[in-house]
């Protein structure tokens, strides 16, 4: 598995446009549009930082994992998961399958921005969310 950099920090909001407020307004970021994932139940903003990005989630469903990390942080938002690029993202699965990590998503699936992600599990990445994407 090739690790190439840092992709993103998913960091969940409880109100995408106030969060695009303050890292817009105060921080001088600039979002490059938002984009809605279904199946994850999640709005998405990427703001370009450097060669990474800060990605904020805020979530569509009151039962959404957004809503629901957002719940169990006190209503509060935060550091989600940090995003990993990775050249083949199937062939980081397999190599992170045959170390023993448990893969919350054992085949890639569609991320925001047309990538392939896959998610690890935190139990098995000393307590951090790591997500692995593939952009184009």
């Amino acid at each position: 598995m090739n690790i190439n950099r840092v992709d993103h920090i998913g960091i969940a909001v409880p109100n995408l446009e106030e969060a695009l407020a303050f890292y817009e307004g105060v921080l001088g970021l600039k979002s490059n549009g938002s984009e809605v994932i279904e199946d994850q139940k999640v709005k998405v903003a990427f703001l370009p930082c450097g060669d990474s990005e800060l990605e904020l989630l805020e979530s569509t469903e009151p039962d959404g994992p957004i809503a629901k990390f957002i719940k169990k942080n006190g209503g509060r938002g935060g550091i989600q998961h940090v995003a990993l690029r990775v050249d083949n993202i199937e062939k980081a699965i397999e190599d992170m399958k045959a170390k023993g990590m448990r893969m919350l998503d054992e085949k890639p699936r569609y991320g925001a921005g047309g990538a392939k992600i896959a998610f690890c599990h935190p139990k098995s990445s000393l307590g951090v969310l790591l997500e692995l994407t593939e952009r184009q």
